[in-house]
């Protein structure tokens, strides 16, 4: 594909989170899942009995260069693999110019296959399709390569995360809630909780793609244009012909505007999205100087401040974790508006919105990725920072166990001593009534972990599939 295209707005510089997880989401991808869908329908026709073999085949081969064609949605054909780059030579600059034109890329589109096929062909460029059908379809091939590779990268995050989990599976440190010290939990179910996150994110998406479906109704929805080339028939088979060909599901029926599907995968996107920047806000909190208890292996640099070691991998992610739940918003406010049989501006505005939702979170894996497998935990400053209340972090245990030997208003007393500075373990030793209780059990915290082992090993443990060939 010739790629004579305007120089280039985005390239990273304002957006470094996605800065080498761009390519999936470039134009010359979409480009290229147009003309799989627009080969894809001229096939669906063959399949379907109603167009020549031959004239086909002609079709492929002249687009792609492929004497006999592979099937539409292959690797040679859609953005999974890289643009179409043999047979036809788009000129991408001349294409994005043409489109403003028309409001969409594929009136020039059409217009550039039809005189790049033989006569015989040329038929069954586009037949009985509008616009609509072909920009929507590319859409879901263009989402669902670049999810197929986000599935990918938060499997192998899933791993590296259950691995640092049971890592530091007995490592007890401080819970916190509200902002203070709340009980004793321990590091590796903290990382099991950013696991189940993560896992839970990935199913949804899985399940998404999954369902991803063609786009098939003809200028108004009815199919009739197709009824009228190939009979009520065809017409009724040829969706399902189209979406097999393409390796998409099935439509129940048009939904141009019922935008379920987009709805649907920019949800799971900013769920994803929600699930890492989790991570990244637990891991920039606890990299703070004065708590220091994760650090990023590489972390970044100031250019007025030597000493610092900023969490930048942390921050990019959060960056995108901000950003992606208006995107995923601007998709329901484009659903929500989606009058008529086919609206004007809302459709429109769904392109840019899930692309940079995709790509959001393509460069949010990646980048969540390195920031785990180079993860450290400052032990020394997690058993600091669990001693800071000097016993008051177990205080949920000290009220279970002594309230009925004490009596809780006693029981109150002693803990708001201790929180005054005096000594809870000399507290309790001295309490008369208490001389069978050993203070030190009572206050150890990595006795009041709960089931938190018991939680990571059975995240470790679950059987659940998370490869994409088991989804």
């Amino acid at each position: 594909m010739t790629e004579r295209i305007p120089p280039a707005i985005d390239a990273g510089l304002l957006s470094p989170v996605t800065v080498g997880y761009d390519e999936l989401t470039a134009d010359t991808r979409f480009a290229a899942c147009l003309i799989a869908a627009e080969i894809g329908l001229a096939r669906a026709w063959a399949e379907v009995g109603i167009a020549p073999l031959d004239a086909v085949d002609a079709l492929e081969a002249a687009i792609t260069g492929i004497p006999s064609g592979a099937a539409p949605g292959s690797e040679s054909l859609t953005g999974a693999s890289g643009s179409v780059d043999a047979g036809l030579e788009l000129d991408l600059s001349r294409l994005i110019e043409d489109a403003t034109a028309g409001g969409n890329p594929v009136i020039p589109l059409v217009g550039i296959l039809r005189a790049s096929v033989p006569e015989v062909a040329r038929p069954w460029v586009h037949r009985g399709a509008t616009s609509q059908d072909i920009l929507d379809t590319a859409l879901m091939l263009f989402a669902g390569d670049a999810a197929t590779v986000l599935l990918a990268r938060l499997d192998a995050l899933d791993d590296a995360l259950t691995e640092f989990a049971e890592a530091h599976r007995d490592e007890v440190a401080a819970a916190r809630t509200l902002t203070q010290h709340a009980v004793p939990t321990t590091v590796g179910l903290r990382a099991a909780n950013w696991t189940r996150g993560v896992r839970r994110a990935a199913d949804r998406l899985a399940d998404t793609v999954e369902q991803l479906p063609a786009q098939l109704g003809g200028a108004g929805g009815t199919l009739a244009s197709f009824a009228e080339i190939g009979g009520a028939d065809a017409a009724a088979s040829l969706p399902a012909a189209y979406a097999e060909l393409l390796g998409l599901a099935a439509p129940e029926a048009p939904w141009h505007t019922q935008r379920w599907p987009v709805t649907e995968l920019g949800d799971a996107l900013a769920q994803t999205v929600d699930a890492l920047g989790k991570i990244a806000a637990d891991v920039a909190t606890l990299s703070r100087t004065e708590l220091g208890e994760l650090a990023e292996g590489a972390a970044g640099g100031s250019s007025a401040m030597p000493q610092k070691r900023n969490p930048a991998g942390s921050v990019l992610i959060r960056s995108a974790a901000i950003r992606a739940p208006h995107l995923a918003a601007t998709l329901h406010t484009a659903a929500a508006l989606s009058v008529d049989e086919r609206p004007d501006g809302a459709w429109h505005a769904e392109w840019p919105t899930l692309r940079e939702l995709l790509r959001l979170a393509l460069g949010v894996a990646g980048n969540a990725g390195g920031l785990i497998d180079a993860l450290t935990v400052d032990g020394e400053a997690v058993r600091e920072n669990l001693a800071l209340t000097g016993g008051l972090i177990v205080s949920e245990r000290v009220n279970i166990e002594l309230a009925p030997l004490l009596g809780a208003a006693r029981v109150q007393e002693l803990i708001a001593a201790a929180g005054a500075g005096e000594d809870l373990a000399a507290l309790v030793r001295a309490e008369p009534g208490l001389e069978g209780i050993d203070p030190e059990r009572l206050l150890d915290p990595a006795r009041y972990t709960g089931l938190a082992g018991r939680l990571v090993d059975e995240l470790a443990a679950d059987p659940e599939p998370r490869t994409e060939e088991n989804r």
